[in-house]
Protein backbone atom coordinates (compact mmCIF):
# COMPACT_ATOMS: atom_id res chain seq x y z
CA UNK A 1 0.00 0.00 0.00
CA UNK A 2 1.40 3.40 -0.98
CA UNK A 3 2.08 5.78 1.91
CA UNK A 4 0.75 9.35 1.66
CA UNK A 5 3.50 11.88 2.39
CA UNK A 6 3.59 15.63 2.94
CA UNK A 7 6.19 17.58 0.96
CA UNK A 8 7.38 21.22 0.85
CA UNK A 9 9.64 22.43 -1.95
CA UNK A 10 11.31 25.83 -2.21
CA UNK A 11 12.79 27.37 -5.36
CA UNK A 12 14.51 30.75 -5.76
CA UNK A 13 14.22 32.86 -8.93
CA UNK A 14 15.82 36.01 -10.40
CA UNK A 15 13.68 38.99 -11.39
CA UNK A 16 13.58 37.83 -15.04
CA UNK A 17 11.38 34.87 -14.02
CA UNK A 18 8.49 36.92 -12.61
CA UNK A 19 6.48 36.73 -15.84
CA UNK A 20 7.02 32.98 -16.35
CA UNK A 21 5.91 32.05 -12.81
CA UNK A 22 2.96 34.45 -12.89
CA UNK A 23 1.66 33.16 -16.22
CA UNK A 24 1.86 29.58 -15.00
CA UNK A 25 0.44 30.05 -11.51
CA UNK A 26 -2.32 32.44 -12.53
CA UNK A 27 -3.20 30.33 -15.60
CA UNK A 28 -2.54 33.13 -18.11
CA UNK A 29 -0.97 30.92 -20.82
CA UNK A 30 -2.82 29.78 -23.93
CA UNK A 31 -1.24 26.33 -23.66
CA UNK A 32 0.94 24.41 -21.19
CA UNK A 33 3.79 21.93 -21.41
CA UNK A 34 1.92 19.85 -18.81
CA UNK A 35 -0.89 18.20 -20.81
CA UNK A 36 -2.68 17.21 -17.56
CA UNK A 37 -3.67 20.84 -16.86
CA UNK A 38 -7.33 21.32 -17.81
CA UNK A 39 -8.02 25.04 -18.52
CA UNK A 40 -11.78 24.49 -18.20
CA UNK A 41 -11.26 23.71 -14.49
CA UNK A 42 -9.24 26.85 -13.68
CA UNK A 43 -12.33 28.30 -11.96
CA UNK A 44 -11.82 25.69 -9.21
CA UNK A 45 -8.40 27.14 -8.31
CA UNK A 46 -8.49 29.02 -4.98
CA UNK A 47 -6.54 32.23 -4.23
CA UNK A 48 -5.58 32.82 -0.61
CA UNK A 49 -3.58 35.89 -1.71
CA UNK A 50 -3.41 37.62 -5.10
CA UNK A 51 -1.93 40.78 -6.59
CA UNK A 52 -2.03 42.74 -9.83
CA UNK A 53 1.26 41.69 -11.40
CA UNK A 54 4.11 39.99 -9.55
CA UNK A 55 6.86 42.26 -10.88
CA UNK A 56 4.79 45.45 -10.65
CA UNK A 57 3.95 44.74 -6.99
CA UNK A 58 7.60 43.91 -6.28
CA UNK A 59 8.77 47.20 -7.82
CA UNK A 60 6.18 49.20 -5.82
CA UNK A 61 7.47 47.60 -2.60
CA UNK A 62 11.06 48.52 -3.51
CA UNK A 63 10.15 52.10 -4.46
CA UNK A 64 8.03 52.47 -1.32
CA UNK A 65 10.90 51.41 0.95
CA UNK A 66 9.02 48.34 2.21
CA UNK A 67 11.85 46.11 1.02
CA UNK A 68 15.44 46.89 0.03
CA UNK A 69 17.75 45.53 -2.70
CA UNK A 70 20.81 47.05 -1.04
CA UNK A 71 23.92 44.92 -1.62
CA UNK A 72 22.32 42.66 -4.27
CA UNK A 73 23.77 41.97 -7.71
CA UNK A 74 21.61 42.72 -10.79
CA UNK A 75 21.08 38.98 -11.48
CA UNK A 76 20.42 38.04 -7.84
CA UNK A 77 17.52 35.78 -6.90
CA UNK A 78 14.88 38.10 -5.47
CA UNK A 79 11.77 35.96 -5.07
CA UNK A 80 11.00 32.41 -3.95
CA UNK A 81 8.19 29.93 -4.45
CA UNK A 82 7.00 27.37 -1.92
CA UNK A 83 4.96 24.37 -3.08
CA UNK A 84 2.99 22.48 -0.42
CA UNK A 85 1.95 19.01 -1.55
CA UNK A 86 0.50 15.66 -0.44
CA UNK A 87 -0.36 12.57 -2.53
CA UNK A 88 -3.54 12.93 -4.60
CA UNK A 89 -4.95 9.74 -3.04
CA UNK A 90 -4.87 11.38 0.41
CA UNK A 91 -7.42 14.01 -0.62
CA UNK A 92 -9.46 11.56 -2.69
CA UNK A 93 -9.89 9.44 0.46
CA UNK A 94 -10.88 12.53 2.50
CA UNK A 95 -13.77 14.35 0.77
CA UNK A 96 -11.63 15.46 -2.21
CA UNK A 97 -11.86 19.13 -3.26
CA UNK A 98 -13.56 20.49 -0.11
CA UNK A 99 -11.05 18.78 2.15
CA UNK A 100 -8.16 20.08 0.01
CA UNK A 101 -9.39 23.69 0.38
CA UNK A 102 -9.51 23.34 4.19
CA UNK A 103 -6.13 21.58 4.31
CA UNK A 104 -4.27 24.19 2.26
CA UNK A 105 -5.97 27.10 4.00
CA UNK A 106 -4.26 25.79 7.13
CA UNK A 107 -0.98 25.30 5.23
CA UNK A 108 -1.20 28.95 4.10
CA UNK A 109 -1.25 30.04 7.76
CA UNK A 110 2.08 28.25 8.26
CA UNK A 111 3.49 29.80 5.05
CA UNK A 112 2.58 33.30 6.27
CA UNK A 113 4.35 32.64 9.57
CA UNK A 114 7.47 31.19 7.90
CA UNK A 115 7.73 34.04 5.37
CA UNK A 116 7.43 36.69 8.08
CA UNK A 117 4.10 38.28 7.19
CA UNK A 118 1.44 38.29 4.48
CA UNK A 119 2.74 41.62 3.14
CA UNK A 120 5.73 39.77 1.62
CA UNK A 121 3.54 37.25 -0.21
CA UNK A 122 2.81 38.08 -3.85
CA UNK A 123 0.49 35.17 -4.57
CA UNK A 124 -0.87 32.04 -2.90
CA UNK A 125 -3.01 29.81 -5.10
CA UNK A 126 -4.37 26.30 -4.70
CA UNK A 127 -4.27 24.48 -8.04
CA UNK A 128 -7.22 22.14 -8.55
CA UNK A 129 -7.09 21.85 -12.34
CA UNK A 130 -4.28 19.32 -12.81
CA UNK A 131 -5.54 15.79 -13.49
CA UNK A 132 -3.68 12.88 -11.92
CA UNK A 133 -3.55 10.64 -14.98
CA UNK A 134 -2.29 7.46 -13.29
CA UNK A 135 -4.78 7.55 -10.41
CA UNK A 136 -7.64 8.52 -12.73
CA UNK A 137 -6.98 5.51 -14.95
CA UNK A 138 -6.66 3.26 -11.91
CA UNK A 139 -9.97 4.36 -10.34
CA UNK A 140 -11.90 4.89 -13.58
CA UNK A 141 -12.83 8.54 -12.98
CA UNK A 142 -11.07 11.92 -12.89
CA UNK A 143 -8.87 12.54 -9.85
CA UNK A 144 -7.08 15.87 -9.44
CA UNK A 145 -3.70 16.72 -7.93
CA UNK A 146 -4.28 19.46 -5.34
CA UNK A 147 -1.25 21.54 -4.30
CA UNK A 148 -0.49 25.07 -3.07
CA UNK A 149 1.91 27.57 -4.73
CA UNK A 150 3.10 30.46 -2.55
CA UNK A 151 5.22 33.12 -4.31
CA UNK A 152 6.94 35.45 -1.86
CA UNK A 153 9.86 37.82 -1.30
CA UNK A 154 12.51 36.41 1.09
CA UNK A 155 13.43 39.21 3.50
CA UNK A 156 15.62 39.43 6.59
CA UNK A 157 16.22 42.22 9.07
CA UNK A 158 19.53 43.93 8.29
CA UNK A 159 21.01 46.50 10.64
CA UNK A 160 22.65 49.49 8.96
CA UNK A 161 25.27 51.05 11.24
CA UNK A 162 26.80 54.51 11.32
CA UNK A 163 30.11 54.59 9.46
CA UNK A 164 33.34 56.29 10.44
CA UNK A 165 32.37 59.26 8.34
CA UNK A 166 29.66 60.15 10.82
CA UNK A 167 30.31 63.57 12.35
CA UNK A 168 29.19 62.36 15.77
CA UNK A 169 31.89 59.96 17.00
CA UNK A 170 29.53 58.56 19.63
CA UNK A 171 27.26 57.15 16.88
CA UNK A 172 29.99 55.34 14.89
CA UNK A 173 29.31 51.61 14.96
CA UNK A 174 25.82 51.94 16.39
CA UNK A 175 22.62 50.96 14.56
CA UNK A 176 21.42 53.72 12.24
CA UNK A 177 18.37 51.84 10.87
CA UNK A 178 17.01 48.34 10.28
CA UNK A 179 15.88 47.50 6.77
CA UNK A 180 14.03 44.54 5.24
CA UNK A 181 16.75 43.24 2.92
CA UNK A 182 15.80 40.91 0.09
CA UNK A 183 18.06 37.86 0.44
CA UNK A 184 17.37 34.22 -0.33
CA UNK A 185 20.70 33.00 1.06
CA UNK A 186 20.20 34.78 4.40
CA UNK A 187 16.55 33.73 4.64
CA UNK A 188 17.50 30.07 4.11
CA UNK A 189 21.17 29.71 5.18
CA UNK A 190 23.02 26.41 4.80
CA UNK A 191 23.63 24.32 7.90
CA UNK A 192 25.41 21.07 8.77
CA UNK A 193 23.34 18.03 9.73
CA UNK A 194 24.30 15.27 12.18
CA UNK A 195 26.52 13.62 9.56
CA UNK A 196 28.33 16.88 8.82
CA UNK A 197 26.68 17.34 5.42
CA UNK A 198 25.64 20.81 4.26
CA UNK A 199 21.87 21.09 3.97
CA UNK A 200 19.40 23.82 2.98
CA UNK A 201 17.66 25.12 6.08
CA UNK A 202 14.28 25.11 4.34
CA UNK A 203 14.51 21.29 4.41
CA UNK A 204 13.64 21.69 8.11
CA UNK A 205 10.39 23.23 6.90
CA UNK A 206 9.36 19.65 6.07
CA UNK A 207 9.30 18.92 9.81
CA UNK A 208 7.46 22.11 10.69
CA UNK A 209 4.85 21.59 7.96
CA UNK A 210 4.23 18.02 9.11
CA UNK A 211 3.97 18.96 12.80
CA UNK A 212 1.80 22.03 12.07
CA UNK A 213 -0.76 20.04 10.07
CA UNK A 214 -0.79 17.22 12.62
CA UNK A 215 -1.45 19.65 15.47
CA UNK A 216 -4.24 21.21 13.38
CA UNK A 217 -6.00 17.83 13.24
CA UNK A 218 -4.93 16.56 9.81
CA UNK A 219 -3.74 12.96 10.09
CA UNK A 220 -3.13 9.75 8.11
CA UNK A 221 -0.07 10.97 6.22
CA UNK A 222 3.67 10.94 6.91
CA UNK A 223 6.49 13.44 6.57
CA UNK A 224 8.36 13.43 3.25
CA UNK A 225 11.47 11.27 3.12
CA UNK A 226 14.03 12.62 5.56
CA UNK A 227 17.45 13.42 4.14
CA UNK A 228 16.35 12.88 0.57
CA UNK A 229 18.52 14.61 -2.03
CA UNK A 230 15.93 14.11 -4.78
CA UNK A 231 15.18 17.33 -6.62
CA UNK A 232 11.68 18.33 -7.64
CA UNK A 233 11.28 17.96 -11.39
CA UNK A 234 8.88 19.84 -13.57
CA UNK A 235 6.35 17.77 -15.51
CA UNK A 236 8.25 18.30 -18.79
CA UNK A 237 11.58 17.33 -17.18
CA UNK A 238 9.99 14.24 -15.65
CA UNK A 239 8.40 13.13 -18.93
CA UNK A 240 11.65 13.70 -20.81
CA UNK A 241 13.51 11.51 -18.33
CA UNK A 242 10.80 8.84 -18.56
CA UNK A 243 11.07 8.87 -22.36
CA UNK A 244 14.83 8.46 -22.06
CA UNK A 245 14.39 5.53 -19.65
CA UNK A 246 11.82 3.97 -21.99
CA UNK A 247 14.21 4.36 -24.93
CA UNK A 248 16.99 2.66 -22.98
CA UNK A 249 14.67 -0.16 -21.84
CA UNK A 250 13.33 -0.72 -25.37
CA UNK A 251 16.84 -0.72 -26.79
CA UNK A 252 17.93 -3.36 -24.29
CA UNK A 253 14.83 -5.47 -24.99
CA UNK A 254 15.26 -5.23 -28.76
CA UNK A 255 18.93 -6.15 -28.49
CA UNK A 256 18.03 -9.14 -26.31
CA UNK A 257 15.40 -10.37 -28.77
CA UNK A 258 17.76 -9.82 -31.68
CA UNK A 259 20.29 -11.98 -29.86
CA UNK A 260 17.65 -14.70 -29.36
CA UNK A 261 16.71 -14.53 -33.05
CA UNK A 262 20.36 -14.81 -34.09
CA UNK A 263 20.86 -17.83 -31.81
CA UNK A 264 17.76 -19.47 -33.27
CA UNK A 265 19.05 -18.87 -36.78
CA UNK A 266 22.30 -20.57 -35.79
CA UNK A 267 20.32 -23.43 -34.27
CA UNK A 268 18.31 -23.80 -37.49
CA UNK A 269 21.47 -23.75 -39.58
CA UNK A 270 22.96 -26.43 -37.34
CA UNK A 271 19.83 -28.59 -37.58
CA UNK A 272 19.68 -28.08 -41.35
CA UNK A 273 23.34 -29.11 -41.56
CA UNK A 274 22.69 -32.25 -39.55
CA UNK A 275 19.76 -33.11 -41.79
CA UNK A 276 21.87 -32.60 -44.92
CA UNK A 277 24.66 -34.73 -43.43
CA UNK A 278 22.15 -37.46 -42.66
CA UNK A 279 20.80 -37.38 -46.21
CA UNK A 280 24.34 -37.66 -47.54
CA UNK A 281 25.01 -40.61 -45.25
CA UNK A 282 21.81 -42.26 -46.43
CA UNK A 283 22.87 -41.83 -50.02
CA UNK A 284 26.43 -43.01 -49.42
CA UNK A 285 25.41 -46.04 -47.32
CA UNK A 286 22.74 -47.01 -49.81
CA UNK A 287 25.25 -46.91 -52.63
CA UNK A 288 27.87 -48.72 -50.58
CA UNK A 289 25.47 -51.42 -49.39
CA UNK A 290 23.91 -52.27 -52.70
CA UNK A 291 23.14 -50.73 -56.04
CA UNK A 292 19.71 -51.10 -57.64
CA UNK A 293 21.12 -53.75 -59.98
CA UNK A 294 22.53 -55.73 -57.06
CA UNK A 295 19.21 -55.66 -55.23
CA UNK A 296 17.32 -56.71 -58.35
CA UNK A 297 19.75 -59.63 -58.74
CA UNK A 298 18.98 -60.98 -55.29
CA UNK A 299 16.85 -64.14 -55.36
CA UNK A 300 16.10 -66.73 -58.03
CA UNK A 301 12.66 -67.86 -59.28
CA UNK A 302 11.64 -71.28 -57.95
CA UNK A 303 9.70 -74.00 -59.74
CA UNK A 304 6.60 -73.30 -57.66
CA UNK A 305 6.51 -69.60 -58.66
CA UNK A 306 8.27 -68.21 -55.58
CA UNK A 307 11.73 -66.76 -55.08
CA UNK A 308 14.60 -68.52 -53.40
CA UNK A 309 17.49 -66.61 -51.76
CA UNK A 310 20.67 -67.62 -50.13
CA UNK A 311 21.34 -67.01 -46.45
CA UNK A 312 23.80 -64.19 -47.28
CA UNK A 313 21.28 -62.50 -49.58
CA UNK A 314 18.56 -62.61 -46.89
CA UNK A 315 20.91 -61.16 -44.28
CA UNK A 316 21.82 -58.36 -46.68
CA UNK A 317 18.14 -57.57 -47.34
CA UNK A 318 17.29 -57.50 -43.61
CA UNK A 319 20.23 -55.20 -42.90
CA UNK A 320 19.18 -52.79 -45.65
CA UNK A 321 15.54 -52.81 -44.48
CA UNK A 322 16.51 -52.05 -40.86
CA UNK A 323 18.81 -49.21 -41.91
CA UNK A 324 16.09 -47.77 -44.10
CA UNK A 325 13.54 -47.78 -41.26
CA UNK A 326 16.05 -46.27 -38.80
CA UNK A 327 17.07 -43.55 -41.24
CA UNK A 328 13.43 -42.67 -42.01
CA UNK A 329 12.69 -42.37 -38.26
CA UNK A 330 15.72 -40.09 -37.72
CA UNK A 331 14.84 -38.03 -40.76
CA UNK A 332 11.23 -37.61 -39.58
CA UNK A 333 12.37 -36.62 -36.07
CA UNK A 334 14.87 -34.09 -37.40
CA UNK A 335 12.25 -32.60 -39.72
CA UNK A 336 9.87 -32.15 -36.76
CA UNK A 337 12.59 -30.50 -34.67
CA UNK A 338 13.56 -28.28 -37.58
CA UNK A 339 9.95 -27.20 -38.08
CA UNK A 340 9.58 -26.46 -34.34
CA UNK A 341 12.75 -24.35 -34.29
CA UNK A 342 11.69 -22.48 -37.44
CA UNK A 343 8.27 -21.70 -35.88
CA UNK A 344 9.98 -20.45 -32.71
CA UNK A 345 12.35 -18.35 -34.84
CA UNK A 346 9.45 -16.82 -36.81
CA UNK A 347 7.57 -15.94 -33.59
CA UNK A 348 10.63 -14.23 -32.12
CA UNK A 349 11.12 -12.28 -35.36
CA UNK A 350 7.47 -11.11 -35.22
CA UNK A 351 8.00 -9.88 -31.64
CA UNK A 352 11.25 -8.26 -32.75
CA UNK A 353 9.50 -6.38 -35.56
CA UNK A 354 6.90 -5.07 -33.07
CA UNK A 355 9.60 -3.92 -30.64
CA UNK A 356 11.61 -2.23 -33.40
CA UNK A 357 8.49 -0.33 -34.51
CA UNK A 358 7.89 0.81 -30.91
CA UNK A 359 11.52 1.82 -30.52
CA UNK A 360 12.13 5.55 -31.10
CA UNK A 361 13.97 6.40 -34.29
CA UNK A 362 17.64 7.39 -34.16
CA UNK A 363 16.57 10.99 -34.80
CA UNK A 364 14.11 10.90 -31.86
CA UNK A 365 16.68 9.24 -29.58
CA UNK A 366 19.26 11.90 -30.48
CA UNK A 367 16.68 14.61 -29.77
CA UNK A 368 15.86 13.11 -26.36
CA UNK A 369 19.58 12.83 -25.65
CA UNK A 370 20.13 16.47 -26.57
CA UNK A 371 17.18 17.53 -24.38
CA UNK A 372 18.61 15.66 -21.38
CA UNK A 373 22.08 17.10 -21.97
CA UNK A 374 20.62 20.62 -22.29
CA UNK A 375 18.56 20.09 -19.14
CA UNK A 376 21.66 19.08 -17.15
CA UNK A 377 23.69 22.00 -18.49
CA UNK A 378 21.12 24.83 -18.28
CA UNK A 379 17.79 23.53 -16.86
CA UNK A 380 16.34 26.94 -16.03
CA UNK A 381 17.23 28.49 -19.38
CA UNK A 382 15.79 25.46 -21.25
CA UNK A 383 12.55 25.53 -19.26
CA UNK A 384 12.30 29.30 -19.82
CA UNK A 385 12.61 28.81 -23.60
CA UNK A 386 10.09 25.93 -23.62
CA UNK A 387 7.53 27.86 -21.58
CA UNK A 388 8.02 30.89 -23.82
CA UNK A 389 7.35 28.73 -26.90
CA UNK A 390 4.22 27.24 -25.31
CA UNK A 391 2.81 30.72 -24.65
CA UNK A 392 3.07 31.73 -28.31
CA UNK A 393 0.93 30.48 -31.22
CA UNK A 394 2.47 27.75 -33.43
CA UNK A 395 4.71 28.81 -36.28
CA UNK A 396 3.18 29.15 -39.76
CA UNK A 397 5.15 27.29 -42.38
CA UNK A 398 6.30 29.70 -45.06
CA UNK A 399 5.77 28.67 -48.72
CA UNK A 400 8.85 27.21 -50.32
CA UNK A 401 10.78 29.74 -52.38
CA UNK A 402 11.44 28.70 -55.97
CA UNK A 403 14.80 29.13 -57.63
CA UNK A 404 14.88 31.26 -60.86
CA UNK A 405 15.16 28.02 -62.90
CA UNK A 406 12.12 26.45 -61.16
CA UNK A 407 10.13 29.69 -61.54
CA UNK A 408 10.91 29.80 -65.29
CA UNK A 409 9.91 26.12 -65.65
CA UNK A 410 6.54 26.78 -63.93
CA UNK A 411 5.83 29.68 -66.34
CA UNK A 412 6.50 27.43 -69.35
CA UNK A 413 4.26 24.70 -67.90
CA UNK A 414 1.41 27.17 -67.35
CA UNK A 415 1.71 28.47 -70.92
CA UNK A 416 1.67 24.92 -72.29
CA UNK A 417 -1.44 24.09 -70.22
CA UNK A 418 -3.14 27.24 -71.55
CA UNK A 419 -2.48 26.27 -75.18
CA UNK A 420 -3.77 22.74 -74.63
CA UNK A 421 -6.89 24.05 -72.90
CA UNK A 422 -7.60 26.43 -75.79
CA UNK A 423 -7.06 23.69 -78.39
CA UNK A 424 -3.96 25.29 -79.86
Amino acid sequence: MKIDRSVVRNQAYPKSNFSIRERHNERMNESYGNSDILPERSAFNVHFKSCNGYEQTFNRMVNGGIISLRGLKPDAKVFDELVFDVNSAYFENNRGYDYAKEFFAEAYKLATKEIGGEEYILSAVLHADERNKALSEQLGYDVFHYHLHVVYIPVVDKEIKWSKRCKNPNLIGTVKETIKQVSHSKKWPLFKDEQGRLRNSYSLLQDRFYEHMKSAGYNNFERGERGSTTEHLSVLEYKTQQEAKLTTALSAEVEQKMSVAINLDKKIEKSQGRLNDLKNKISIKSKAAATVTEIDAIGKPSLLGGVTTTADEMTKLKTLAKKCVTIEDKTSELRKRLKSVEMERDEIKKQLDVEIKKRPSIKESLLIGKLIAAMKRSPKRLMSVIEDIMRKPPEIKEPEKLSPEQHHSDILQNKKYGRERDGI
